[in-house]
């Protein structure tokens, strides 16, 4: 079915993304996975491209691209090309919306222009030992000491952690008159800011995963993004669009694995004919086929929402939870037809497999996904 979101601007940035990624990604794509992280020269090329913090004004280094249909297409030939980074969604779908719909002209000035350079490697430090997706059960805390805020705590599972130059951290704000969370934006050279471990992960090996640690750290009130009690309820503004943009990215997974698994069975032959050719096997390829075909439609229905502000949390949170789902049934299916191939490092599917796991769990787990959606029924 041919998809009508997309316009000639759109399609012109996928050609020019597809095309830096299949020259300057993918050859460095098993070097990122023994390194577990993509190169500083790589990220700054792709700044140097537009594809990185496309949202910004002009005058901070960005086009005003605010427009998620660009996000969608950098999301998904990321994936087409098999780039193995999470950098792009990480950095333009969910960190730098903070810089661009939050921060004050003054420290839009100060900070993106670093990362729209590539110069600056941003993230964002929510999830905490012992919280997961409760983030109204952040244990770090900003406290006022009169002139600054010193914070203290710690932070894990962190996408790119390890190179990050600039982090917002989400802590709990101890102040007279003020009740709530605040967003804290700490630069790696802060004192007491350490990086702990690069965690070892089961997939998406090349891209950095840290834990960090905040031991006093002096955060002046001018690096506060909006009011220091409101950081929950920006968070939740801002947590639709990054499940969004986990479920374009699922989509687009499970139409890759079944374009290359339909071209493995029709090749593979057992018993004289093509694996593909056995009732039970084009059954099961059938009925995912209209499955990706369904989450399709409904994805880009949600892009179009995006678009134009109407997207909820809760739509959000459904088609997280359902398109990453069908993502690893898909991946598991799939890697199952190729047989024992399929459990080789030097298949594609194999890596897929293992990178699609997280999906269901990070951005707020799948069980947490299905309580919003519920609750919003009256449950």
């Amino acid at each position: 079915m041919r998809r009508t979101i997309f316009e000639d601007e759109h399609e012109a940035f996928r050609e020019t993304a597809r095309g830096f990624l299949e020259r300057e990604a993918v050859p460095r794509g098993d070097a990122w996975e023994a390194d577990g992280v993509i190169d500083r020269p790589f990220w700054r090329a792709s700044a140097e491209l537009g594809l990185v913090g496309f949202a910004a004004d002009e005058e901070h280094g960005g086009a005003g691209l605010r427009d998620f249909r660009f996000n969608a297409v950098l999301d998904e030939e990321v994936v087409a090309t098999g780039a193995r980074t999470d950098a792009f969604s990480l950095t333009n779908d969910i960190v730098v919306p903070y810089f661009t719909d939050l921060a004050s002209e003054e420290q839009q000035a100060r900070w993106l222009p670093s990362v729209t350079t590539g110069d600056a490697v941003i993230a964002i430090a929510m999830s905490e030992p012992g919280t997961g997706s409760d983030l109204r059960a952040i244990a770090s805390t900003a406290t006022w000491r009169g002139d600054h805020y010193e914070l203290s705590g710690s932070k894990t599972f962190i996408t790119s952690g390890i190179q990050a130059d600039l982090v917002v951290v989400a802590a709990k704000t101890v102040r007279e008159g003020v009740d709530g969370i605040g967003l804290f934006v700490v630069p790696a050279t802060a004192d007491g800011f350490t990086r702990g471990r690069k965690l070892e992960k089961i997939g998406r090996k090349a891209q950095d995963t840290a834990e960090l640690f905040f031991d006093g750290v002096r955060v002046p009130e001018a690096d506060v993004i909006g009011d220091p009690g409101k950081g929950l309820r920006y968070m939740m503004r801002n947590l639709p669009q990054e499940r969004l943009s986990m479920a374009v990215t699922a989509v687009a997974h499970a139409e890759k694995a079944l374009a290359i698994t339909l071209d493995y069975v029709k090749e593979r032959n057992a018993f004289g004919r093509p694996i593909g050719t056995f009732q039970a096997n084009r059954h099961a390829l059938a009925e995912l086929s209209t499955e990706v075909a369904i989450a399709r439609s409904h994805v880009d229905r949600c892009i179009d929402a995006q678009v134009v502000g109407e997207l909820t949390p809760v739509e959000a949170a459904g088609a997280k939870f359902w398109t990453t789902e069908l993502e690893f049934r898909v991946m598991d299916r799939c890697l199952q037809l190729h047989g024992g191939y399929g459990y080789m490092e030097e298949y594609e599917i194999a890596r897929m497999w293992r990178d699609s796991r997280v999906q269901r769990i990070y951005g707020g787990t799948n069980e947490i996904m299905r309580e919003i959606v519920g609750r919003d029924l009256g449950l």
